[in-house]
């Protein structure tokens, strides 16, 4: 009887030990050396470089509803033609891509062709996303296809006749689609060519920087030239003009801390960029931010004649008195009385393009509700900017407005009471 008890036991040590060694040899877990990195395997590098590029095409902030599941879907995308729903993406057969493979996934990125033959709506950022490489778009699907699938149908889209007809979309795929991966400029570096890589293709920085006319398209010659976003009263600013965002005198270092901080010494992003950064930029690679830098601040600046004259002239004395006032009771504690701001926390106004750009929107936003830039891992805790909109009257927020555009040499123009008025929310009767 002892015999057999011992046996059982030496049985059942083995079994551990086996089970053990099975897990330690699962493909990336074999031992290491000491202080040498664990092994990966094939399939979770293709994996982890999939969710990499997935968060550099910003795949989740569409995705995904503000604290719902992942990738799931069901958000609403508003466009001037009506609401958009997007997509369950998750690996769940009945409602997601569960059932779609490698070639089809690779097809709907490529073509804006959906796995059912339908054409996909320009929303879906197709026309930038063509130029994916296959090989990238293997690893996103990868990616996807490793998550939880989560099982919820996908809602009809809301749009007005006749823009709920596809067909409509052939006509549109004449005139501004145009297929085709990214092919590397032979004149130009690898980090110049990583760097539009990103930008062009799975960042889709042209969407918000360029003009949408009422076709909901765009035009190729008037690319990176700023424009309204449609349904967000938010003005993505020229990155062509230096009198806008143009980054031509920025330093790289500059650049890459707005991209992948949301803060720099020369501005902070705030609005829909600041959910850019949170939610992708900030994941990014140095070397990969540095990259799109590098291609940003080599951008062609189509403006670069001798700065405007300051506007002051055209601005009456009681309006520069009220915005005077206001702006030394609450905004020079941070800004400072020259407008020179406290960088990087506190971003100047003196010498600032995004405040005196022709569009008035952004600085009129930011002092009607505030904001914070984005919290990320180089910056934690962001300062942010107090609203405004319930202790200042229309006429108050455009006289400080107006005092900022026009002060310390600052070239920009007046701002009516009305403008402020068309960007207040309706309040409820």
């Amino acid at each position: 009887m002892r015999k057999i008890v011992v046996v059982a036991g030496a049985l059942a040590g083995l079994a551990l030990v086996a089970v053990a060694a099975l897990y330690l040899l699962r493909p990336g877990m074999l031992p290491q050396p000491a202080g040498a990195p664990l092994a990966v395997s094939p399939s979770t590098q293709l994996i982890n470089r999939g969710e990499y590029l997935a968060r550099a095409g910003d795949c989740v902030a569409c995705h995904t509803v503000p604290n719902g599941a992942m990738f799931a879907g069901g958000r609403a995308m508003a466009t001037p033609f009506g609401n958009l729903y997007v997509p369950n993406i998750t690996p769940d057969d009945d409602t997601g891509i569960g059932h779609w493979n490698a070639d089809e996934f690779y097809r709907m990125l490529h073509t804006g062709v959906s796995r059912d033959g339908k054409l996909l709506y320009p929303a879906m950022p197709f026309a930038s996303y063509t130029q994916v490489t296959r090989a990238d778009s293997d690893a996103m699907y990868a990616y996807l296809m490793s998550n939880p699938p989560v099982k919820q149908k996908n809602r009809e889209h809301e749009l007005r006749f006749p823009f709920n007809n596809r067909d409509l979309l052939i006509g549109w795929r004449s005139l501004y689609f145009r297929e085709g991966e990214y092919e590397a400029v032979a004149s130009q570096s690898v980090e110049w060519n990583r760097g539009a890589y990103l930008v062009k293709g799975l960042g889709h920085c042209s969407m918000c920087h360029t003009a949408i006319n009422a076709l909901g398209g765009s035009s190729e010659s008037k690319a990176f030239e700023g424009g309204m976003i449609p349904n967000q009263n938010w003005y993505a600013p020229s990155l062509t003009s230096s009198r806008e965002a143009g980054l031509g005198d920025w330093d790289i270092k500059d650049i890459t801390d707005l991209l992948q901080v949301g803060a720099s010494h020369r501005g902070t992003v705030y609005g829909p960029m600041a959910e850019v950064v949170y939610d992708s930029l900030q994941y990014m690679t140095d070397a990969d931010v540095k990259a799109m830098a590098v291609y940003l601040k080599a951008l062609p600046q189509k403006d670069a004649a001798a700065p405007l004259a300051s506007q002051a002239a055209l601005v009456s004395p009681n309006v520069m008195e009220v915005g005077r006032k206001t702006y030394v009771a609450q905004c020079t504690v941070c800004h400072g009385a020259e407008g020179r701001g406290q960088t990087p926390a506190y971003p100047p106004l003196a010498g600032n393009n995004s405040i005196t750009m022709a569009s008035p929107v952004n600085a009129v936003r930011m002092v009607l509700y505030g904001g914070y830039a984005p919290g990320t891992a180089k910056n934690p805790r962001p300062h942010g900017m107090p609203p405004f909109a319930h202790i200042l009257s229309d006429d108050e927020v455009a006289a400080t407005v107006t005092y900022i555009r026009v002060s310390w040499g600052n070239n920009g123009t007046p701002v009516t009471g009305k403008q402020v008025n068309n960007l207040r929310p309706l309040l409820p009767e």
